[in-house]
């Protein structure tokens, strides 16, 4: 089973309902426990209703704050999480190609999806031998301590990191009209190519072992 804190769920609760876009992040588990999720954070982001990019020097950042806090990348870069503005949560085909691409070099992920209504999706696949694809089930987990709600710092965190792209704008013209789109172009997730292999390189995580 993946587990939340109370705390990281409702924090994810917040974030998806602040904005009209998708929204992702980083699941951030204990080194005892990594189906335990004690917290979400952000990166900076653009998003739509269909997709999230990250940007590479806030994630490069990002794994550069978890390691100094001596964590080890299973503990910050196994569990994709995001989120769907409808109520679907099962994955787009995006999702998947980007499951793949990026935590295929990894011994094992976890890809997490919140729809709006509440549904959920986990799905945690071992990449190592024969591989496997397994669906977990979700849920919360009282038993460890957690902390209290601080919605003006998750919306502070929510500001700082995400943008919406515009949304879809028609324009008039003599024979057809023309349909001007942000959500044309395939995001490119450059930062999913090498973020696996820098949060793996012994260089980055020197001291923790």
């Amino acid at each position: 089973m993946l587990r939340f804190s109370p705390t990281a769920w409702a924090k994810l609760l917040f974030l998806r309902d602040y904005g009209k876009t998708e929204v992702g992040g980083f699941g951030i588990a204990p080194r005892d426990d990594l189906l335990y999720l004690e917290d979400v954070q952000l990166v900076r982001q653009t998003c739509s209703w269909a997709h999230v990019a990250f940007d590479d020097e806030s994630v490069a950042d990002f794994f550069d704050q978890q390691v100094d806090a001596a964590r080890h990348p299973e503990q910050f870069a196994r569990v994709w999480v995001h989120t769907h503005p409808g109520d679907c949560p099962r994955p787009s085909q995006v999702d998947e190609d980007t499951f793949s691409r990026v935590f295929g070099r990894s011994a094992w992920a976890v890809m997490f999806i919140l729809a709006y209504e509440g549904q959920t999706y986990a799905r945690l696949r071992f990449n190592d031998g024969p591989g496997a694809d397994l669906k977990v089930a979700v849920g919360l987990d009282y038993s460890r301590p957690f902390g209290g709600c601080d919605h003006e710092a998750w919306k502070q965190e929510y500001l700082s990191n995400v943008q919406a792209q515009q949304p879809i704008r028609i324009t008039s013209t003599a024979t057809e009209p023309v349909v001007e789109s942000p959500f044309d172009e395939e995001p490119t997730d450059e930062w999913l190519d090498n973020w696996f292999d820098y949060a793996e390189d012994d260089d980055n995580v020197k001291g923790l072992h």
